[in-house]
């Protein structure tokens, strides 16, 4: 049976990244762990202009470097660091930007595998989802540095992998501060950039 509406699947019921291949409805979704999480219809204006800036100063620092970057809606397919019984992807994802420097991970349908670099824009719809599923999967699948852009506030949170594999948490970038990444060589920017937009 073809799905053709959010409302023919169970929302308890756990499904995989072949399922979601087969679903063809406007709603826009991200499954976590088997999990279907609604995703806003679109976000609001103020979100995509800030995730268009970050977008934008990560293009113009990475031209003719074999690190890409992406912009939602984009595919990340994620399978634990850890492996379960199963290989099934159970995770997908659609990261308000991400930097993927590995070109074996980028394919026809987005990325396999976690990006280096993954930036989430929070609005109110979101919050509890980027700060805990997607902190969570995010840690467990690799992802080297999470930003956390919180607009209401004008600070960015980021988390940096160790080598245990867990997030440390660095102080809270504001809006005078510079802002660097391990995960792009030499890229930095003023705070306040981000959100004068």
């Amino acid at each position: 049976m073809e799905i053709t509406s959010l409302d023919q699947l169970d929302l308890n019921a756990t499904y995989s990244y072949a399922d979601y291949l087969k679903w063809h409805f406007e709603e826009r979704i991200e499954l976590i762990k088997g999990k279907i999480f609604k995703m806003s219809p679109a976000p609001a204006t103020r979100h995509q202009l800030i995730s268009g800036e970050i977008y934008f100063l990560f293009k113009s620092h990475l031209k003719r470097n074999p690190c890409k970057v992406f912009i939602s809606p984009f595919d990340v397919r994620l399978t634990p660091l850890r492996k379960q019984e199963s290989s099934k992807i159970y995770t997908v994802v659609q990261p308000d930007v991400c930097v993927v420097c590995d070109p074996n991970k980028i394919d026809a349908k987005g990325c396999v595998g976690a990006p280096d670099l993954v930036v989430e824009v929070l609005s109110p719809g979101n919050t509890d989802k980027e700060m805990k599923e997607k902190f969570e999967i995010y840690e467990e699948n690799g992802v080297k540095e999470y930003w956390l852009v919180e607009p209401d506030h004008h600070v960015v949170l980021v988390y940096k992998l160790n080598e245990a594999g867990k997030f440390i948490g660095l102080k809270p970038f504001v809006e005078s501060e510079i802002l660097t990444s391990e995960v792009i060589g030499g890229f930095e920017v003023l705070v306040r950039d981000i959100f004068d937009v």
